[in-house]
């Protein structure tokens, strides 16, 4: 009998994608500091290590995507005395948080109210304003590796980075600004 649970996996694959994350967001600060203060070569050594870290977890959200794709397959396959065999360890599960996926429209509908841009902070303060009632309480609680940053908030920025990817929002945006891009504009348009 297999005694396996694979939404501890998932939940493994949260955990590390978050850590990963908080030193992504670590490093885009050092590299902030070192910009502001002129030390460029500090500030390029974090940019490069940035770029290093988010193609990591990047490959990390694809091993998660395959790991989730072979998990449906086989709770599909699997019996009844199987599946009510399965143990559960209480850590954080599949669904525990808010996928970064129902950030998406939010963004979209805050940017286009904001004109089509806005600083991170003002956007996210107004994000929050939409979400808090889907918002669930695993939200709030702080990053174990960022106590000053609740999961939402990095939930948020990992979808900003991801809506870039799919060309939602511009890529080019000066730093601490969020911008629409025309086929983010279309995107909300048709699902308004």
């Amino acid at each position: 009998m297999i005694e396996n649970n694979p939404t501890n996996v998932s939940a493994a694959f949260d955990m590390l994608l978050e850590e990963v994350e908080a030193e992504i967001d670590f490093v885009n600060g050092v590299g902030a500091k070192a910009f502001g203060a002129r030390d460029y070569d500090k500030a390029k050594e974090a940019l490069e290590r940035s770029a290093i870290l988010t193609a990591f977890r990047d490959k990390i959200a694809g091993l998660r995507k395959e790991w989730e794709e072979m998990a449906a397959i086989a709770e599909r396959e699997e019996d009844e005395e199987t599946r009510a065999q399965r143990r559960s360890l209480g850590k954080l599960r599949k669904g525990q948080r808010t996928p970064e996926s129902a950030y998406y429209q939010p963004i979209l509908q805050v940017l286009k109210e904001m004109g089509g841009s806005g600083k991170v902070a003002d956007l996210l303060e107004r994000v929050l304003k939409i979400m808090k009632p889907a918002l669930k309480s695993v939200d709030f609680e702080p990053l174990a590796s960022g106590p000053e940053n609740p999961r939402w908030r990095n939930a948020a920025q990992w979808a900003r980075n991801s809506m870039v990817r799919d060309g939602l929002l511009k890529a080019d945006s000066p730093r601490g600004v969020w911008e629409i891009s025309e086929r983010g504009r279309d995107v909300l348009s048709k699902s308004c």
